[in-house]
């Protein structure tokens, strides 16, 4: 009898007993995945081809040769809030903790390409995260940290060129050269008109502007990530793990195919593409995820695109872990969560990573809980033994069975956004936002039904108060100490040159010239972000989700 057909004989013999004893010991609930994992599930497999070796196509087992044997992962903390002089108390403060790289949050005004003076803008400066309104602030928030040495993450989409102009110009007045920064604008307008809405212009010239910096960045800033593809604020507006992947994925197409159109070659600007995924709470199915993420995407760039570079195949992933399952309720359990969630993220060999504070349901993080979620990332380091291998869970049945399954699925999802047309296509039909939605609603019902349990909310929850002692908040004052920067910086300011450089500006968003030039010397004259944003709205229009764009 062949080994095969033993193991199957052996495997039927085991669920016939199994089901028996289900009658006296039910399982606990309807689980999504089978009971057992066997060679059965990955027979076949051609490990050459699946699987290789790290640093090598497909890139299953991870982008680098050594992975953390030879260097850890970066180790950030997403931080950003008040005005710029707090926020580089904050950094300078995580630097001396042993942090690795900076990774800026934006207040809400800043993201969507608005002054803190702004109308609009009243209730919210500072609140989500620091609050940029020009050259002034961006000076202000690098000031003493040399732009050589770090590593800096921007989440910023719609306006994400004109920060990018700004941190050029720190660095110019730095005496750091272009070609000697290093970071990653995120700069993913796509995913802002399905998962988070900060967009500013409708998607097509907004699709101009990251093409022009992937343009500007492969020929000036060649350490630079021209583009953060967010398949995390995809995943935490409620999408499946697999959603995640495949819509990220198809905006991430979408932006390629963008770029070719407009003469450039893959191999000269994938190089700058970089990645933020989310890790959750289902541990291994996030190992898997990461896995199945980097072998499909080698495959697409290699297959697809014709990608030759080993860089332009690799999918480097930043991971921060998911905000939005933590609790409110008993907020020390989103300790034991952030652990495992961050866990999941190194042994599925992410290269740069982000811990949530346990206290971010209930407002900014502290002091206390941003260092936890620190030592978190350098206790997995440095105590746990995690990164003294390479791709641990390799070989593991379930393991590579999920890797398979969700590869699969996210495939499948790339070709039904192929045939609507692309990923705008798919975007204007709303098909993605339908798909997310609909996970979203089924997973809400589940924890309301019991079904899915999660401990404080619908099982072992009590009474007490959610502590709102020692919470970390942005009040009105704040607003009104950057107003009034603000009102002094446009003072001193030259006003002439600032318009004549918001003139050239609107003058060549008019025609087909890469823009990234013209905003480097706009905002050189501290021209506002608002005052920028300001003009490209006249010439691009402004995006409205009811239709009504113009």
């Amino acid at each position: 009898m062949e080994k095969k057909e033993l193991l199957q004989q052996q495997l039927a013999a085991y669920n016939e007993k199994y089901d028996k004893a289900t009658a006296k010991f039910p399982e606990r609930a309807a689980f999504a995945r089978q009971r057992l994992y066997t060679p059965l599930d990955v027979e076949g497999d051609d490990y050459s081809e699946k699987l290789g070796f790290p640093g090598q196509y497909p890139f299953t087992r991870g982008v680098q040769p050594t992975m953390y044997r030879g260097r850890l992962w970066t180790m950030r903390a997403y931080a950003g809030f008040a005005t710029a002089e707090e926020t580089n108390a904050r950094y300078k403060y995580l630097l001396q903790a042993g942090q690795t790289g900076l990774s800026v949050a934006m207040d809400l005004p800043t993201q969507i390409g608005l002054d803190s003076d702004a109308e609009l803008s009243h209730g919210e400066v500072g609140k989500v995260g620091v609050a940029i309104d020009s050259l002034a602030d961006m000076e202000k928030l690098f000031e003493g940290i040399p732009l050589d040495k770090v590593s800096t993450s921007m989440t910023i989409n719609g306006p994400a060129a004109v920060l990018l102009a700004m941190y050029i110009a720190v660095a110019e007045k730095q005496g750091v050269k272009p070609e000697q920064l290093k970071g990653t604008i995120q700069n993913d307008v796509l995913k802002e008109y399905i998962a988070r809405g900060t967009y500013i212009f409708p998607p097509r010239p907004s699709m101009r502007l990251i093409t022009d910096t992937f343009a500007y960045c492969s020929k000036n800033i060649p350490k630079w990530n021209t583009i953060s593809v967010g398949a995390y604020h995809i995943r935490e507006a409620g999408s499946s793990e697999v959603q995640e992947i495949a819509f990220a994925f198809s905006n991430a197409i979408a932006y390629i195919e963008a770029a070719i159109k407009a003469g450039q070659k893959v191999d000269d600007f994938a190089p700058g593409i970089s990645w933020i995924f989310t890790a959750g709470l289902d541990f291994f199915y996030e190992i898997a995820k990461f896995r199945a993420a980097r072998r499909l995407w080698a495959r697409i760039m290699k297959e697809r695109f014709g990608a030759t570079v080993p860089k332009a195949q690799m999918l480097r992933v930043h991971v921060h872990t998911a905000g939005s399952v933590l609790t409110a309720q008993q907020p020390l359990n989103n300790v034991a969560r952030i652990t495992w969630q961050a866990l999941s993220a190194v042994l599925g060999g992410i290269q740069s990573m982000a811990c949530c504070a346990y206290d971010e349901a209930i407002a900014l993080p502290t002091e206390e809980s941003a260092t936890l979620a620190l030592r978190t990332q350098q206790m997995l380091a440095y105590e746990s033994g995690a990164a003294d291998t390479i791709d641990p869970l390799a070989g593991s049945y379930y393991v590579e069975a999920l890797t398979d399954k969700i590869e699969a699925e996210a495939y499948e999802y790339i070709r039904k956004i192929d045939e609507m047309g692309g990923a705008v296509a798919a975007i204007e039909q709303g098909y993605m936002q339908s798909e997310m939605a609909a996970h979203a609603y089924a997973y809400q019902r589940e924890i309301e039904q019991g079904r899915r349990t999660v401990v404080g909310i619908n099982k072992y929850a009590d009474n007490k108060k959610v502590a709102e002692d020692n919470v970390l908040t942005a009040d009105l004052s704040v607003a009104e100490r950057q107003i009034a920067r603000l009102e002094a910086m446009k003072a001193k300011r030259d006003r002439k040159a600032v318009d004549a450089a918001l003139k050239i500006l609107q003058e060549k968003a008019q025609g087909e010239e890469n823009l990234m030039p013209y905003l480097i010397d706009a905002v050189k004259t501290y021209a506002t972000l608002g005052e920028i944003c300001g003009v490209l709205r006249e010439v691009f229009g402004e995006y409205r989700q009811d239709g009504a764009n113009f």
